[in-house]
């Protein structure tokens, strides 16, 4: 089907002027039909996919730029989550007609500040239009060593439970851009909220520092309570998170306070992309977080049971929601 729209070349077009000159080694220019990427020795492919549809992971207000990078971001931060190293992607683009070549020039923009940035290059992908909204999914690929993948699975009793950068930052900037009436100034501090919900920060130097040290992990998409809960299932555990302990930033504490309230709203916002984690020795995550150049927060326990449960003053707090459901 081709692409043609208002102020938009055809789909081979498209391909040759935006998205060819950001192929990497064993993409063949975006002129085959599949890539071949290539191996190291030791290593085996790590591979994740992560789909960003327009009006549920980004506004339709969004800029083009920050789209792209958000779609590459969190697949990266799949690939941090499993301690591997980013080889390529793939990019396949449903497009609405309402897009002008402009817009899909400040696309195409941004993934290549972003691939310069993290080493990583486009290896093929596909474009189709789309009478609905603007939707896009990235396949990235990375290398980890051999059986060195750090998995879900794998929490124990008595490892500790930890959480890089802050939590609730993109919560508080998407309520900043859905609340907040169209032409109103957003301040300084509202403004790094708003940064943190459009373009995450994927954490690969510390997923890969914390090989051997991490006794599962993953990242923080739906909601720091819901993705821990994913860990204590799997690894047949149960995990307490205090929530006198979570990591609030500045900005965040001006938008929503510094009680219990607030450290439940950034439990459960998401959209963070911080790498949430299990481990038995404190000084080697300690160690891990120094080399990577990243803060690390101790914020609970994991036990023998099962589930998930957020602990305040007074003992358990209630949890209504634990993170964001697509169904």
């Amino acid at each position: 089907m081709g692409l043609v729209g208002v102020n938009r070349p055809s789909e081979f077009e498209l391909i040759s002027a935006l998205f060819a000159p950001l192929s990497g080694e064993g993409a063949f220019g975006l002129l085959d039909d599949a890539a071949a990427i290539p191996m190291r020795a030791g290593c085996e492919l790590a591979v994740t996919t992560d789909a960003l549809v327009e009006g549920v992971h980004f506004l339709p207000t969004d800029p083009a730029e920050t789209v792209a990078k958000k779609a590459l971001r969190v697949n990266l931060s799949d690939l941090a989550a499993k301690g591997a190293e980013p080889a390529g992607y793939f990019l396949a683009l449903s497009l609405p007609a309402r897009l002008s070549f402009d817009w899909l020039k400040a696309f195409a923009r941004g993934l290549g500040e972003d691939q310069r940035e993290f080493s990583v290059a486009l290896l093929g992908g596909d474009t189709t239009a789309t009478p609905g909204p603007l939707t896009l999914a990235i396949t990235a690929a990375g290398y980890v060593p051999k059986n060195g993948m750090i998995h879900r699975a794998g929490a124990r009793p008595g490892d500790a439970v930890y959480v890089s950068g802050t939590v609730g930052d993109a919560g508080g900037g998407l309520e900043i851009l859905t609340k907040r009436s169209s032409g109103t100034r957003i301040s300084r501090n509202e403004e790094d909220l708003v940064s943190r919900y459009r373009v995450p920060t994927p954490r690969l130097a510390l997923g890969r520092a914390l090989r051997g040290v991490a006794s599962a992990s993953l990242d923080v998409s739906d909601g720091l309570l819901a993705d821990l809960g994913h860990i204590a299932d799997v690894s047949r555990v149960n995990i307490t998170v205090a929530a006198g302990a979570l990591p609030l930033s500045k900005p965040l504490r001006a938008l929503w306070g510094e009680g219990e309230d607030a450290a439940l709203k950034a439990a459960t916002a998401g959209d963070d992309y911080e790498l949430a984690f299990t481990a038995a020795s404190h000084g080697a995550v300690m160690a891990a977080a120094a080399s990577a150049g990243v803060v690390v927060t101790r914020i609970g326990k994991v036990s023998a049971g099962r589930g998930v449960a957020l602990l305040g003053k007074n003992g358990e707090i209630p949890v209504r929601r634990a993170g964001y459901r697509h169904f």
